[in-house]
């Protein structure tokens, strides 16, 4: 009798497990399901995966005796029981993880690829780590990454530096699209600012050389972004609605932003429709200040023109740069069609433009006791991106992957300045239209991975140029930045790379890529350049290729050797763009300026411990062939020639500079216990310009910088504790005559400095989350290295999001 009734027990028990099929699993502070985790038992060959609202029919893998491992990369993977499932009433929240090997990194080959695969450094931006960041610009995301400095010459800007390289050296690429264009200059960019990270996927960076997969301008390194795809309804939904929206409010750049979207999808086609809107007043810079910096940075006076007349006025707040302020607009629209699991096509467009941005380093500049400029602003930073992008899955002889992705880019760029009391106000506007094209493919082959494709790409430059009266509105013409009848450049390539896993253990990396550079220039009014020929011509060619090793011996173990080349042909900028760049000086095109080449070598070693801790020490070498440099030349046998009305000496871009740069990155990552986790990073960069007469400082290379935090995640509550910190940047470290903004720093150098953070973010329900950070505590005063503008001082940010 007692036999039956444990036996009618077990049924009933096994009858109420069986009822109890479906579950749901979420992230545990933000409460937002998480589709594709995996679950499965201690059987073989038992497993399935959540769906796209989280939830999943796990039925037939609940037993009284084997447990449910719930696992999804970038999550800590949990072990569950049948009786916890229940007590929990089958709801599974998973805790992010600090590291994963099995991350996947898009960048490095333009297909998805195991990230522990790829011999290259790759750091990754994930969208809740960007969501959680609520920065201001993309500018500001690679800035707290703690991987990438980045320099600014007024607050709507930010140009990246990594390994030494910046600006055209340094490749932006947007959904595969490649944002360098053919008027890329070598000093400081602003251009990043143009993306939206509100509506990023993903941000990935690439360092070292990588020109095999993007050929020119990828000598530091790639910041690949990602925006979001558009959202399909799931095969037993007729359509899918959502949408969200956020404000911001933050106290130092006075900063209002909203931002909406929303998401309408059908099971075959779905749409993606995002705008924001993004205000700023007068960056307040930090109160507490130390001795070293001296008065760098106090702002006592500003220029304003009243009744007629410019007038330097006194600043009330001398922490307060005036003027800085600026709007900006961004808006994106994606159109996905998928008629089958083979197929998608994607229409992506991206649009972004602002008002006039302050040029605050130059407005800060002095001659004599009177401010230099009355006004330096540049005009509204306009992006259009129109691409369309068809790829396929079904494999063939030839491929396994295809992606095909045509694209159209409109820009326009313009400075203004007027010196103060002069009546004369200058305008240069730059419009530059890009035409791509790029093929790529993937096929695997057994032990063998190939990946190969091809790009064309034509560039048009269009430049103007006048002079406006501000007292009678008359306009006069004046000398363009670049050739008045106009300039483009076109380009080809084609690449092929090779992954072969030799063992499970060694995998052998190899790519190379062929690449045709053309630039045509025409300066069709000689009135400013009568020195110059009518037109200009050069043809380039160049091979780049890598090789690279990945190790995995066991126990956690991870070790890679890469050696790769990057190259980088002169662009419409380096070549034919004439400009006074000093009283008495002037620039001219040098027809034989030839590409510049680096050569790198890297070694990486790195360990993980039970999925919990990961160390990982990256060194690097590169020399640097044939640099761009800008010396003094001769035009014509002649060293000076006469330019609007002055004898000047004649100085042109030539391959002139022989340089190296080594140095490393270390992290540490670790999940201390399933709520605390630990990271840090340090960067450090070396470079030298080898010279007959000794070495002198490479511009552009950082000093010592990294990042600290400490991360608590609980149930609706993320908390993240963190410190920003640089190393000093000495005088004898600073390049004398490249653009390291030696008169924006002390008579010293630039001091080292570190920022202490705190950031939180409670979710109030599944559709209502407030976060609330205090960057910069103390309110230290600081300057990033080769910056013409202030850190932001302390700074309270608060933002409400909402979803449906």
């Amino acid at each position: 009798m007692n036999k039956l009734l444990s036996l009618l027990t077990s049924l009933i028990l096994l009858s109420q497990l069986l009822q109890a099929q479906s579950i749901t699993v979420v992230d545990k502070t933000t409460l937002r399901p998480l589709a594709g985790v995996t679950i499965a038992s201690a059987k073989p060959g038992n497993t399935l995966q959540t769906n796209a609202n989280g939830q999943a029919d796990i039925g037939r893998l609940l037993t009284e005796t084997l447990p449910l491992r719930f696992s999804l990369v970038g999550y800590q993977p949990l072990t569950l029981s049948a009786k916890q499932l229940e007590e929990q009433k089958y709801k599974v929240a998973l805790v992010q993880q600090n590291y994963n090997l099995n991350e996947v990194v898009i960048s490095a080959g333009r297909f998805t690829e195991l990230q522990k695969l790829v011999p290259q450094q790759v750091e990754v931006i994930t969208r809740n780590e960007l969501s959680f960041m609520s920065q201001p610009t993309t500018a500001e995301v690679m800035q707290q990454s703690g991987k990438v400095l980045v320099q600014k010459s007024q607050m709507g800007g930010g140009s990246p530096i990594i390994r030494g390289f910046e600006a055209n050296k340094v490749l932006l690429v947007v959904d595969g699209v490649r944002m360098n264009n053919a008027i890329y200059r070598g000093g400081h960019l602003q251009n990043i600012i143009t993306l939206d990270n509100s509506m990023l996927e993903r941000a990935e960076v690439v360092f070292g050389p990588s020109s095999v997969i993007y050929g020119s301008d990828a000598l530091g390194g790639v910041l690949h972004f990602q925006t979001l795809q558009p959202e399909l309804a799931g095969s037993n939904d007729k359509k899918l609605i959502s949408g969200s929206a956020f404000t911001r409010y933050a106290t130092a750049p006075d900063e209002k932003t909203i931002h909406a979207q929303f998401n309408y999808g059908r099971q075959k086609w779905g749409s993606l429709t995002s705008l924001t809107i993004s205000d700023f007043g007068n960056l307040h810079q930090g109160d507490n200040r130390r001795s070293a910096y001296g008065d760098l940075g106090i702002r006592n006076f500003y220029a304003d023109r009243i009744a007629g007349r410019d007038t330097m006025l006194l600043n009330p707040n001398p922490n307060v740069q005036r003027p800085t302020g600026y709007t900006q607009y961004d808006v994106l629209q994606k159109v996905l069609f998928k008629p089958n699991e083979n197929n998608s096509h994607t229409l992506n467009l991206q649009f972004s433009t602002s008002t006039d941005i302050p040029r605050y380093d130059r407005l800060t500049e002095f001659s004599g006791d009177k401010l230099k400029y009355a006004a330096w602003y540049y005009g509204p930073q306009e992006r259009l991106l129109a691409a369309y992008t068809f790829a396929n899955t079904r494999s063939t002889a030839l491929y396994d992957e295809s992606r095909l992705t045509a694209a159209y880019q409109w820009l326009e760029e313009s400075r203004h300045n007027r010196r103060f009391g002069k009546s004369t106000l200058s305008h240069q506007t730059e419009q530059v239209q890009v035409y791509s094209l790029n093929a790529d493919l993937a096929k695997t082959m057994d032990l063998h991975r190939l990946q190969y494709g091809f790009e064309a790409i034509y560039n048009s430059v269009n430049s103007e140029a006048n002079e406006e009266n501000i007292l009678t509105k008359s306009r006069n013409p004046r000398s363009t930045r670049y050739p008045d009848g106009g300039s483009s450049m076109h380009s080809a390539a084609a690449y092929l790379t090779h992954t072969w896993n030799l063992k499970p253990w060694l995998i052998f990396n190899q790519g190379l890529r062929y690449t045709y550079t053309g630039l045509d220039a025409k300066f069709n009014d000689k009135t400013f350049f009568p020195f110059l020929e009518h037109e200009l011509k050069q043809r380039n060619h160049a091979l780049s290729g890598n090789m690279g090793v990945v190790m995995l011996p066991g126990n956690g173990w991870r070790f890679t050797v890469l050696g790769s080349t990057g190259f980088r042909a002169p662009n419409v900028d380096d070549l034919s763009k004439v400009f006074d760049s000093s009283p008495g000086n002037v620039i001219v095109p040098n027809p034989n300026l030839r590409p510049e080449y680096t050569y790198n070598l890297e070694l990486s070693a790195s360990k993980s411990i039970k999925e919990r801790l990961h160390l990982e020490l990256v060194g690097y070498r590169t020399w640097y062939r044939d640099a761009i440099t800008t010396q003094p030349f001769q035009l014509n046998d002649q060293d000076s020639v006469v330019y609007e009305g002055q004898l000047s000496q004649v100085t042109a871009n030539v391959n002139a500079g022989k340089a190296y740069l080594y140095g490393y990155s270390a992290s540490l990552k670790a999940d201390i216990t399933s709520a605390l986790s630990l990271s840090s990073s340090l960067n450090y960069t070396y470079g030298r310009i080898q010279g007959t007469e000794g070495d002198i400082p490479l511009d552009h290379v950082p000093p010592l910088f990294g990042r600290t935090s400490v991360n608590l995640q609980v149930k609706r509550l993320r908390a993240e504790f963190f410190a920003l910190y640089n190393g000093a940047k000495e005088l004898e470290d600073y390049n004398p005559n490249g653009e390291d903004n030696l008169q924006y720093a002390t008579p010293q150098g630039m001091p080292s400095w570190y920022t202490l953070n705190l950031r939180t973010a409670y979710q109030v329900s599944p559709h209502l989350q407030v976060q609330a950070a205090l960057e910069n505590i103390t309110d230290k005063y600081y300057r990033v290295f080769a910056s013409g503008i202030s850190a932001p001082g302390r700074n309270f940010i608060l933002t409400v999001r909402g979803n449906f």
